[in-house]
């Protein structure tokens, strides 16, 4: 919550307080704020007891923290044994690791899956529709298809 309070603001927030309440009442206050803390901590605490006893048996593992869209989709989708998608079977089958270390790709169609960047000269869009492309063959362009 407070991650990106420099050191500065500390210092700057701890003159202020002293400036506007004075050294000798600072220490009464920051007592009666912890204290004011502490209660609605456990204030919280009970109200969080009390719903998960009134929900029954079958919420003991509730958390409210599941509550977050977040966390519940994390935890539906990715998390716990069961997998009725079968996102995790996805998951372990993709090979992303031999794209990020240039490992060639599977052969597809018994075309090997190397794209190269050398200038070919264009072939004619009507004589390769429907032809298959020569080594080192660009394929042709389609405005519209871009």
């Amino acid at each position: 919550m407070f991650s990106d309070v420099g050191g500065l603001e500390i210092l700057t927030l701890a003159v202020m307080a002293i400036i506007i309440f004075g050294p000798d009442k600072l220490p009464k206050l920051i007592q009666d704020t912890m204290g004011f803390i502490r209660k609605i901590r456990s204030f919280a605490d009970n109200a969080k007891e009390d719903i998960r006893s009134e929900l029954g048996p079958e919420f003991k593992d509730f958390e409210f923290e599941d509550l977050n869209p977040k966390t519940f989709v994390r935890k539906q989708l990715m998390g716990g044994e069961e997998d009725p998608l079968g996102l995790k079977e996805m998951k372990d089958s993709l090979d992303i690791r031999s794209v990020l270390d240039d490992k060639p790709a599977a052969p597809v169609n018994g075309r090997n899956g190397s794209v190269s960047f050398e200038k070919a000269a264009a072939a004619p869009v009507a004589a390769s529709a429907g032809a298959p492309l020569q080594p080192g063959e660009r394929p042709p362009f389609d405005p519209d298809a871009t």
